[in-house]
């Protein structure tokens, strides 16, 4: 961030956790493998830290990264896709608090989108990010993000399929499908960061 002849910036894009976990929900099999990798890598941080180990796991049942009993087949995809989500958060956090106490340097070069601010608004936002970037904005470049967020068409059964849809309908797509259990787990994992992000 300090090499002069990069002139490197930072957008941090953000999305509210508990529409993230729907995503993660709807596409379980392909991101089984991710989340059990997420999972691994803050046991191994635990194992290094015996203090954090401490920690409270919200989203993952007792038995699930050792000791206790294990959650039912038919569960264990919710379970670890939920506790990658608390990891995710604990991350964002951890971003988010940096960025606050960062010098005015660093400040200078990172910006945030909230997934939710771009979609409601992609043209004002793409500007906001280019001029951050330093960067004209193309007439094309505005067509396509208004396509992209406004196409005709939402796919909520293939969250990996990249076409022209209507985003605006992802953004609270959580509310119609999360159990209030669900919505409760996500809040209390990832309430400090949801707050910061003023959602």
């Amino acid at each position: 961030l300090r090499e002069p002849g990069l002139n490197l910036r930072v957008v941090q894009l953000f999305r509210d956790p508990r529409a993230v976990h729907n995503s993660r929900l709807k596409a379980r099999q392909a991101l089984l493998r991710e989340s059990v990798q997420v999972l691994r890598s803050r046991h191994r941080a635990e194992s290094r830290s015996p203090a954090r180990h401490q920690q409270q796991h919200l989203l993952l049942p007792p038995g699930l990264l050792g000791g206790g009993r294990a959650p039912q087949p038919q569960h264990r995809a919710e379970f670890f896709l939920g506790g990658a989500l608390e990891v995710i958060c604990q991350a964002w956090l951890r971003d988010l608090l940096l960025a606050r106490r960062a010098p005015g340097w660093l400040r200078r070069r990172y910006t945030q989108l909230r997934y939710e601010d771009l979609v409601r608004e992609p043209r004002a936002e793409l500007r906001r990010l280019l001029r951050f970037a330093g960067l004209t904005v193309p007439p094309a470049l505005e067509d396509f993000v208004l396509n992209m967020t406004r196409g005709a068409a939402y796919s909520s059964d293939r969250p990996f399929l990249i076409s022209a849809r209507d985003a605006r309908e992802a953004v609270h797509a959580w509310r119609e499908r999360l159990s209030r259990q669900q919505v409760r787990q996500v809040e209390a994992a990832c309430g400090e960061a949801m707050s910061i992000l003023a959602y």
